[in-house]
């Protein structure tokens, strides 16, 4: 397989977006390996960059233009590589498109190059479920003994540098946003097997409205062939329908009532139904699809439990970055004593039906500061702020008895006071090991 070798070697490439999460980094140490001469481009400056740029200091093909983008750096290339998030309307990119020069996305093109080397592409989107989806699709692939890789939006991973490892035959199952799919529609490539879980408010602080955040997420099954798969969730059905896919969406049965799910909550047995959809046109057996299914743990950050402590079961829900999630987790405990930890930044969604379920089912709520939480707060009966994570967990597992469950489901993004939704993660399970170790 050289043609990943071939398309990248001696070429100037600017790479848009270095970032912490070890995403661009990987990418930049793949693309410097194969012979590109790159060019990293970020808004951010060399001192909040300092650990990525720690792990790419051997690499002498590798220049940098940080804490600005200049215009020049994507005219004066032979293709850029941009992250998600770009906005919609860069002045970067249109200058780039208007000199001719080819914009991508990392994970479009190791979806375009593995399909050339004989792979089979799945790919996974949705408002909410894609992240525990794609990943029960490869458990159960991996279980059932086939070749199959996980990348898209995976936490610290380049999917760009998975390219060695296919082989004809393999699997790639991929994790993709919106963001992401607009390299796929870059490309105009679809996956011959795609899952769109639904279509929540989500990221209204990037799209204008929700008609531009399902056209991009719409690339999933804009260029499927008419004998490729589209699995879809009953929410979002008819409104793919009426954009006369090439391939014929399908709603799946609910898995049969005996399957022994190890994840809580009618979400994921909805979650379960669509993966299960996408194994049995991989060709898994029923008691493969089974088998990988019921031996399936929580994605971490994903109504995981995390452990018991004085007989308080607590629950990481962390990557419940909107209300419609956390009024799931909140749900899944139905029945339950639940004292929250949520709020953070805002995505400029509306509220009211999340406030309501907290209202319903919280027994105690301490909030994390935040632009959301702002808006958050004053409808709630009653809430305790805290300052940080530290804090808020304290709070909450003070206000905890025996049998209680003790939920971080935040609601929001995490910007202001976290980095991002992994840092976010990190000190929630941190605060719980000061907790544990202060005992």
């Amino acid at each position: 397989m050289t043609a990943y070798k071939d398309f990248f070697a001696g070429k100037r490439v600017t790479l848009m977006g270095l970032g912490l999460l070890g995403r661009g980094v990987g990418d930049a140490a793949f693309l410097a390996d194969l012979g590109a001469q790159l060019l990293v481009t970020d808004r951010k400056d060399k001192a909040a960059l300092a650990s990525s740029l720690d792990q790419l200091s051997g690499f002498a093909n590798i220049q940098y233009a940080l804490g600005e983008h200049r215009v020049a750096d994507f005219q004066n290339t032979d293709m850029v590589i941009k992250a998600a998030g770009v906005p919609l309307d860069s002045p970067y990119i249109k200058s780039a498109q208007d000199a001719g020069v080819p914009v991508y996305m990392s994970t479009a093109l190791f979806a375009k190059f593995a399909r050339e080397a004989g792979a089979t592409i799945v790919g996974v989107t949705g408002t909410r479920g894609k992240s525990t989806v794609t990943h029960m699709i490869h458990h159960a692939l991996a279980r059932a003994g086939r070749r199959a890789h996980l990348g898209g939006n995976v936490r610290g991973l380049s999917t760009l540098a998975l390219l060695p490892e296919v082989r004809a035959g393999d699997i790639a199952v991929l994790e993709l946003d919106s963001w992401q799919l607009q390299g796929f529609g870059d490309l105009r490539m679809s996956p011959e097997v795609a899952v769109f879980t639904n279509l929540l408010m989500d990221h209204l602080n990037y799209y204008p409205d929700m008609d531009a955040y399902f056209s991009d997420k719409a690339n999933i099954f804009e260029y499927q062939e008419a004998n490729d798969t589209l699995v879809v969730g009953a929410q979002i059905r008819d409104r793919i329908a009426n954009s006369r896919p090439p391939a014929s969406p399908v709603v799946p049965e609910p898995i049969p009532a005996d399957w022994q799910l190890q994840i809580k909550g009618a979400h994921n047995r909805e979650n379960a139904a669509l993966a299960a959809a996408a194994l049995r046109a991989l060709k898994l057996s029923e008691q493969q699809v089974r088998d990988g299914l019921e031996s399936f743990q929580p994605v971490e950050g994903r109504l995981q439990f995390v452990a018991e402590r004085r007989g308080v079961k607590i629950y990481n829900d962390n990557n419940a970055t909107t209300p419609d999630a956390t009024i799931a987790a909140l749900q899944a405990f139905a029945g339950e004593r639940i004292v929250l930890i949520t709020g953070g930044s805002d995505k400029g969604i509306p509220l009211e039906a999340l406030a309501e379920e907290i209202n319903k089912r919280a027994s105690s709520v301490v909030v994390l500061p935040g632009t959301g939480t702002d808006r958050l707060a004053p409808k709630l009966k009653f809430s305790v702020r805290a300052n940080d994570m530290a804090e808020a967990v304290r709070t909450a597992f003070a206000n905890a008895r025996a049998g209680d469950v003790l939920l971080l489901s935040p609601g929001f993004a995490s910007f202001g006071l976290f980095t991002n939704e992994y840092e976010r993660n990190d000190a929630f399970l941190q605060a719980l090991r000061e907790l544990q170790s202060s005992k």
